[in-house]
């Protein structure tokens, strides 16, 4: 077996340990900082390497780490799996994406337990399912996104075999999957990447630190390393698309972007498998140039998620206006309509959060809904409040089902954080399980200090470290069986069937979407081809001015509600929400 590293920083030699047996690598004459060896090996093989005599380190590149980032790397054998599915041809255009977090979705808290659930979500009707980051990281619990090892699956979690048995399942159901991977910094412990060569630059500086060294000296392998280790997901775990976390804090200088030259990546991929892989990009630059295609100009990522959305339904359904929801809740219907028919909020306007004007306007000629993903709760927007408190805990299920009839009849591609289809009540929070106890105290007092400012008492706000963090975050399975619990549940399925029967619930064209509102009232309608939906967010009933054709029809109503009559009036209950046909 070849067994190879890139490694700068080895001033005289390297040597791989190999099952406890030292084995010396060959310095490259061809590739710089390259050194190679080839010794036998089989699956489940524990190596790692030494630099000029020092500690035995994981592999770069280790597929599996089965004790950890600090541990020894494992060989990975990825022909000894036999895939039982192909998969399936989904196009994203037309897709319901479910975002879903490994270790909280079952009380287990692995990849296997969270396979035997596929078929709920099957059901449901979602077409892909979005797994937060499972790359390794110090520790069982946590989010994901201070993974060290980008080629590795979490071990906790199953590992390499376990990914594959649910990627496998879930094709097997007709759905895909999508998983989050983490390019712009990695966690702060159990990173043995510096060891090896300059994967991180003082050229710039991120929240984190160093910034991944996309652009210093040095930078073409690195790039290479975060290539390879994206493409890997599609390759030998059939992954169907990528999900790019915080695209924005990449700092990369270069003329051809890292983005970019990922994105003509995985479109080959997807060529050379006849298969429909994709990128989806998290970026608050609010710039349309991120999904406009490369061959005119643009960095080619397939779609990205629309925050702009998110605020503007999150303070009309609120009335919250703190941080970066001030600009929002001055006028929360006006935003949310801006945002149904424009995408971004802020297109060039002035964004007080920033103290700046921001973004770019996205051309509604040119420009596909589908480019954007749109949603009324996410992993941050939950866990990145105080308590981690849902929308659940605020609204009332009136004002949920207009949550979920506009994020799933809306032209952006509707995306669900688990749980949320029946209005959980479980909170999903902040929490970590640090091995390291300077880091752990570090990131408890951080917490705290964060939301004092915010004007919380220390101890309301939970500690991430303590386990029961992470249980009080699972899912509570049993609510589904009671109202409104049931209820809710039965609309989302509803509303995700209509998207995918009616052809103008998929439409691209941004232009066609039609909206009307009263500020005051606080009700919303807006038409896609012959389909309109509309939402009173209010208190009281409202009689909406439709005008009628003779052929209205009710298609889903959350409370009872008569398709408009000869006066051309709709007549919505409170916090109601309604879909109709007039075609």
């Amino acid at each position: 077996m070849l067994f190879e590293v890139w490694a700068p920083h080895a001033r005289d030699r390297v040597t791989l340990e190999l099952n406890g047996a030292e084995h010396p690598l060959e310095r490259e004459a061809e590739r710089a900082g390259w050194w190679t060896g080839v010794v036998p090996a089989a699956d489940g093989d524990r190596y790692g390497f030494s630099l000029d005599g020092g500690p035995v380190l994981p592999d770069p590149r280790a597929r599996r780490l089965p004790d950890g980032p600090d541990g020894l790397a494992a060989v990975v054998d990825h022909d000894t799996y036999a895939w039982q599915h192909a998969s399936p041809k989904l196009k994203l255009r037309s897709g319901v994406l479910y975002e879903l977090h490994v270790g909280t979705f079952t009380p287990e808290g692995t990849l296997d337990a969270a396979t035997a659930r596929l078929g709920e979500l099957a059901g449901l009707g979602i077409t892909h399912v979005e797994l937060m980051p499972l790359c390794p990281f110090p520790g069982v619990n946590g989010w994901g996104y201070d993974g060290v090892a980008p080629w590795a699956v979490h071990e906790p979690y199953g590992g390499p075999a376990a990914l594959k048995r649910f990627v496998d399942a879930a094709h097997g159901l007709g759905l895909g999957v999508v998983l989050d991977v983490v390019h712009n910094h990695l966690g702060p412990s159990g990173n043995h990447l510096p060891s090896f060569g300059p994967y991180f630059t003082e050229t710039h500086h991120t929240p984190w630190g160093a910034a991944v060294n996309l652009d210093a000296p040095g930078s073409d392998e690195v790039r290479a390393y975060f290539l390879g280790s994206a493409l890997a997901w599609l390759r030998d775990y059939r992954i169907d698309g990528l999900r790019l976390d915080a695209v924005h804090a990449l700092a990369d200088t270069r003329a051809l972007t890292f983005l970019e030259e990922l994105s003509a990546a995985v479109d080959e991929v997807a060529r050379e498998q006849g298969r429909k892989h994709f990128l989806i990009a998290e970026s608050d630059l609010n710039d349309p140039r991120t999904t406009t295609p490369r061959a005119i100009g643009g960095l080619g990522v397939h779609a990205q998620w629309n925050d702009d959305f998110h605020h503007a339904l999150h303070t009309a359904l609120t009335g919250e206006s703190q941080g970066y929801y001030a600009d929002f809740a001055r006028a929360p219907m006006a935003a949310l309509a801006k945002t149904l028919t424009r995408i971004f909020f802020h297109d060039g306007t002035y964004s007080t959060f920033r103290a700046r004007h921001h973004g770019r306007p996205v051309d509604r000629d040119r420009t596909p809904a589908h480019r954007f993903l749109g949603y009324s709760q996410t992993h941050d927007q939950i866990g990145n409040r105080a308590t981690g408190d849902r929308l659940s805990t605020a609204l009332s299920p009136g004002l949920l089902a207009c949550a979920a009839a506009l994020v799933l009849t809306g032209p952006a591609i509707p995306m669900l954080f688990m749980g949320e289809e029946w209005g959980a009540s479980t909170p999903w929070m902040y929490f970590t399980d640090h091995t390291d106890p300077e880091l752990a105290e570090a990131v408890r007092q951080g917490r705290r200090r964060e939301f004092a400012a915010h004007g919380w008492a220390e101890e309301d706000v939970p500690d991430p470290q303590e386990p029961a963090t992470r249980d009080r975050s699972v899912l509570d399975r049993t609510e589904r069986e009671r109202d409104p619990h049931r209820r809710l549940l039965t609309w989302y399925r509803q509303l995700i069937a209509l998207r995918r029967t009616l052809p103008d619930l998929t439409d691209p064209d941004l232009g066609g979407v039609k909206v009307a509102y009263d500020e005051e009232a606080r009700w919303l309608v807006f038409r896609r081809g012959d389909i309109r939906i509309a939402v009173n967010l209010g208190k009281e009933p409202a009689d909406i001015a439709l005008g009628s054709t003779g052929r209205d029809r009710v298609l889903a109503a959350w409370e009872r509600t008569e398709a408009p009559g000869e006066d051309g009036l709709l007549r919505l209950p409170p916090e109601s929400a309604v879909i109709l046909t007039d075609g």
